[in-house]
């Protein structure tokens, strides 16, 4: 079953991008116009379960994103199993993501926030254990609840630029979550939308495994995911996309000439970090994690992406940069000072 459906994503991207390169000549569009390099703005996910899984204290690993790389972009996912552990709890615990924003006011950094139960880092779709016990209808209820007190809670952060309703909503086949319901998702961003009607709503999905088309619909921001080097049929190594820089901003053109509302379209989530099943890096030797990410491949995303001319870029995998430099190899972390000094 797993052979027969990782063939079929693969024949999928094949048809996804055979679509897209018969259309290069005929999108043309905002991606194409060339920008300046100093017009680019880098940015972070910061996830504090897996700074936790990685055995960080959450917040000196993001002292240090803040402080010492100088991010002024962060995506933050708020994690429904910290906020709301238990039922019994009489409203909702917000005081860490708080504490978070409130460096980030201090410093003047933009912070995205992810609401929802779908939000970044495995199992994908996060929910407490209590909430696991009740159906699927009752569960979206308790997730439109969710999202009114998150919205309410942190709409008067001076930090908060826009809110990513869910992660990769229209992506069925990674993490273990239910099955998409649209018409849920339509309600999730309407819910946020009349809650704060000021702040932009930034939708995301796979970057080479869709045409983007659905989840721009929602979006005022259309946020792409991008990975180059992804595990091979049965796992155990590694295979590097064959996707060129330019299919991804003729992608985005594509999708403008249909969504004609989209503010912008930005990567929302650049690969650099090993795989690891479950997340679980810390227990791979780092000659196995250089299998599928190096300082070289760090090189080679940086050139890639300044290729795809998007202006917006959030990396994924800061947290893993700073335990490799608590663990004695400080190289990923000093690329990426390098490159938000503007060094590179």
């Amino acid at each position: 079953m797993i052979r027969f459906l990782l063939r079929l994503l693969i024949i999928l991207a094949v048809l996804v991008s055979a679509a897209v390169v018969a259309l290069y000549f005929l999108s043309r569009g905002p991606w194409d116009q060339r920008i300046r390099e100093h017009d680019r703005a880098w940015g972070v996910t910061f996830s504090t379960i897996y700074a936790k899984q990685l055995g960080l204290d959450p917040m000196r690993a993001y002292l240090a994103i803040l402080e010492d790389l100088g991010v002024k972009r962060v995506r933050i996912p708020l994690y429904w199993q910290e906020v709301e552990p238990t039922e019994e709890e009489i409203g909702y615990n917000f005081d860490f993501y708080d504490a978070l924003l409130l460096e980030a006011e201090r410093r003047d950094v933009k912070v995205i926030l992810t609401v929802g139960r779908r939000v970044p880092r495995w199992p994908e779709c996060h929910v407490p254990e209590w909430a696991r016990a009740v159906s699927e209808s009752e569960q979206r209820e308790l997730v439109l609840r969710l999202l009114r007190a998150e919205v309410e809670h942190f709409k008067n952060s001076k930090a908060v630029v826009a809110w990513q309703v869910e992660n990769e909503p229209f992506v069925f086949f990674f993490g273990e979550c239910p099955k998409v319901s649209e018409s849920f998702f339509s309600r999730e961003v309407e819910l946020v939308r009349q809650l704060d009607p000021s702040r932009e709503i930034v939708v995301s999905d796979s970057g080479e495994m869709s045409l983007w088309l659905k989840a721009a619909q929602y979006a005022d921001v259309f946020g792409t995911t991008m990975y180059r080097v992804v595990p091979a049929v049965g796992g155990k190594h590694f295979t590097k996309w064959i996707y060129p820089a330019w299919l991804y901003n003729k992608k985005a053109n594509f999708m403008y000439r249909f969504r004609r509302h989209l503010k912008d379209a930005i990567v929302i989530e650049l690969q650099a970090e090993p795989w690891a099943q479950n997340n679980d890096v810390q227990n791979l030797s780092f000659e196995e994690q250089s299998r599928s990410f190096n300082p070289e491949q760090f090189r080679d995303n940086i050139r890639f992406v300044k290729n795809t001319n998007f202006k917006e870029v959030y990396w994924w995998g800061v947290e893993w940069w700073y335990w490799a430099k608590v663990h004695g190899h400080p190289e990923f972390w000093d690329i990426a000072k390098d490159l938000f000094s503007g060094k590179l």
